[in-house]
């Protein structure tokens, strides 16, 4: 009994882990991270660091749990999702929403109380974009709903710049532009993966509603935007050689795979872009930081 006890609570607390898409929140904190390190010359107070990111982390958590709970039934249909914790049945949909708010509460008053005001209300503005308006509405109305959703998901380099500075300035703008205009392309590829699961699921995303060669132009085209707009920091004199050289760089490697997706022969072209399109936004976020310090400052 001890035993099968102890095994339930162990998976109770892997399924409530898994309801934060902890690598999805990770990549977010990454670019809040940075977003705080380049507001400044030097190096951030380590309160403002770690409350400042914890606190964006739990809200970032909320926002994933909700879309697990209103996800739910979709989730069944596609072969992706079909083993979330909710959709699978393993956590109740009264203590997911329990769960979402007792995290959206905890980072709400982290951020307020020992970050700044204006952190806290912009987090929470990109907490409900994402988790009201993109997954409740965006994401069934329209094929272009990662287009307009994707300001939510674009907001945490701004968040942590405002967490140290408690200003909004047009170098965070910047980052949130560049990540705005990356997530068409990275959620296209693997939309374009995943068509048929969409198509099951009845969710208009562009390959179903357009098909897969309209689409693979269309994740060309906003990777070409996404190339263009990578290089404003450094036209703007926010950052120096060395990130446009790896913006360049990256950027290249990002238009090679859209033309592999646009000539439509590698039939794993979608998860390779996706994948791609991952290691893309670490790799340039980290070395606008290693410009930032060896380079601008």
């Amino acid at each position: 009994m001890f035993i099968k006890t102890a095994e339930l609570a162990s998976t109770n607390w892997r399924d409530y882990y898994e309801l934060t898409k902890p690598r999805v929140v990770m990549l977010m904190i990454l670019t809040s991270l940075i977003g705080m390190l380049l507001a400044v010359p030097g190096m951030v107070p380590l309160n403002t660091l770690i409350l400042g990111n914890l606190g964006i982390a739990l809200c970032a958590g909320s926002a994933a749990a909700v879309n697990h709970l209103v996800d739910r039934y979709i989730d069944t249909k596609m072969a992706r999702t079909s083993n979330r914790p909710v959709a699978k049945g393993r956590v109740e949909p009264y203590k997911a929403i329990v769960f979402a708010l007792l995290l959206a509460v905890l980072g709400m008053t982290v951020l307020m109380v020992f970050v700044n005001a204006l952190t806290a209300w912009l987090t929470l503005i990109s907490l409900l974009g994402y988790a009201v308006i993109y997954t409740m509405f965006l994401k069934h109305a329209t094929p272009q709903n990662i287009v307009i959703g994707g300001l939510a998901g674009a907001a945490p380099p701004l968040l942590g710049w405002t967490a140290v500075t408690g200003e909004i300035h047009a170098h965070a703008l910047l980052l949130v532009l560049i990540i705005f205009a990356w997530t068409p392309p990275h959620f296209w590829a693997l939309a374009v993966h995943r068509k048929d699961d969409y198509a099951r699921a009845n969710v208009p995303m562009l390959p179903v509603t357009h098909g897969i060669p309209y689409t693979n132009l269309h994740i060309l085209l906003y990777t070409l935007i996404l190339f263009a707009v990578s290089l404003l920091p450094f036209a703007t004199a926010m950052l120096g050689w060395l990130y446009l050289l790896g913006a360049v760089v990256l950027g290249l490697g990002f238009i090679y795979w859209s033309l592999v997706m646009l000539r439509g022969r590698d039939p794993n072209a979608g998860i390779e872009t996706f994948r791609y399109s991952i290691i893309y936004l670490m790799a340039l976020f980290c070395i606008m930081l290693l410009d930032h310090y060896l380079i601008a400052v």
